[in-house]
């Protein structure tokens, strides 16, 4: 009698503890694997992404996390430094997916992001229990959803052609432009952004004159000035690069120190220390196209940036991303769609995300994952003057918007073919 009692109250007690466990088991988190150089020559735009990234999950997991078959899970970011090397990431990748990663971010190479995609290509086929889906924020090849399209890669930033195209059509309208020189780092982006020049300047101004073209090494070159030089020296009236972080500091800060006057057609020179290093000389010189920008005219959002530098007040943090903020909204509604991290329902619903945040919409394209969003231009000016009531960086420069293209106007055919599982 006294076996069958104590039978009972383990019976109880075990079942007393199952919506405890329950409740735990619903709330262990998702784990995001941010595979980024936070060391090395572009740690800023490291740490730059993951602010954005830390910031939009945070706001996931104050709305109560996201919504699973098991319950309600929190999103944890965990940080994996790269050092914006290829193998660093792969291993990094490996390390993720032991520690139970199912979900990866990375964005800041696209030579990287290539190497992951293929990786991961071979280890969700070799490992189906363990696959795995990529979210692509910044690598903008256009090969990444074009010729090596992947089932399991999403790209939440418009790729290198979309971005030309939208700063073609402020340049295509600068009757003052008559020559350009072509600069930009040595590997597969800066080749892209190379190409798609030459081909939209020969389509929309076939008038201009290509007065130099180069590539040179990624964030190995310590001085700009025999390239600011040869700029000056060429005639060129405008620098068309997508050079960024310390690469596109160095340029700019060469390019004011020989005298160079004219203007940068750039895909990242809105901040990363930019804007303070060309000064003056930059006003009205200095284009910059982006997804969004803070001075863009719509109270949603100004709201959206005065809330982004409450959280991160400190100057040398003032980079923000809406498409992060985009992705990680979409990601969140996908899990939700989905119920699951599985990586093939996931990946289905992430083909259908359509979001709205702060004003901005996008959609993701199921052909070929490539994220469709509005694009804008903007060009640079003293904060205070009209449009331009946000600085960047504490620089004293802000960015007024020129040109807005919706994602209608900024979406480009592709020649993906997609093999689905």
């Amino acid at each position: 009698m006294k076996i069958v009692r104590r039978a009972v109250l383990k019976s109880l007690a075990a079942s007393a503890l199952l919506p405890a466990l329950a409740r735990a088991q619903a709330a262990a988190p998702i784990h995001l694997a941010l595979i980024e150089g936070l060391s090395g020559g572009n740690a800023n735009g490291g740490e730059a992404v993951f602010r954005n990234l830390a910031w939009a999950v945070e706001r996931v997991n104050q709305s109560g996390g996201v919504a699973t078959r098991e319950g309600r899970r929190p999103l944890a970011l965990d940080r994996y430094d790269s050092k914006g090397q290829i193998e660093e990431a792969l291993s990094a990748l490996r390390s993720a997916v032991d520690a139970g990663a199912r979900i990866v971010l990375q964005g800041n190479s696209s030579a990287v992001a290539a190497a992951l995609i293929e990786a991961i290509n071979r280890h969700n086929e070799r490992e189906p229990q363990r696959r795995v889906v990529f979210l692509n924020y910044a690598a903008v090849d256009p090969i990444l959803t074009n010729e090596r399209c992947s089932f399991w890669h999403f790209r939440f930033d418009a790729h290198a052609d979309m971005r030309m195209a939208a700063l073609m059509s402020v340049l295509r309208e600068d009757t003052a432009v008559k020559s350009v020189y072509l600069l930009n780092p040595d590997y597969s982006f800066g080749q892209a952004v190379q190409r798609e020049a030459r081909r939209q300047l020969a389509q929309q101004r076939p008038d201009i004159r290509i007065a130099g073209d180069e590539l040179h090494p990624l964030l190995r070159i310590k001085d700009f000035a025999p390239y600011a030089t040869k700029i000056k020296a060429s005639g060129a009236d405008a620098v068309i690069t997508g050079n960024f972080s310390n690469d596109l500091t160095l340029l700019v800060k060469a390019a004011r120190e020989v005298g160079f006057d004219g203007r940068f057609f750039t895909f990242y020179g809105n901040a990363l220390g930019a804007p303070a290093a060309i000064g003056e000389a930059g006003i009205g010189k200095v284009l910059a196209v982006a997804d969004w920008l803070p001075n863009l005219p719509t109270p949603e959002s100004e709201a959206f940036y005065r809330s982004f530098r409450q959280r991160f007040p400190r100057p040398e943090d003032d980079y923000v991303h809406m498409r992060m903020q985009l992705m990680i909204e979409a990601l969140a509604q996908a899990i939700a769609r989905a119920g699951t991290i599985e990586a093939v329902p996931l990946a289905n619903a992430l083909e259908q995300a359509r979001v709205s945040f702060a004003g901005q919409t996008g959609f993701m394209r199921a052909a070929d994952h490539q994220f469709q969003q509005s694009l804008v231009v903007g060009v640079m000016d003293r904060q205070g003057t009209p449009g331009v009531k946000f600085d960047v960086e504490g620089s004293g420069y802000g960015f007024r918007v020129v040109r807005t293209l919706s994602p209608a106007q900024a979406e480009m055919a592709s020649s993906c073919r997609m093999a689905r599982p």
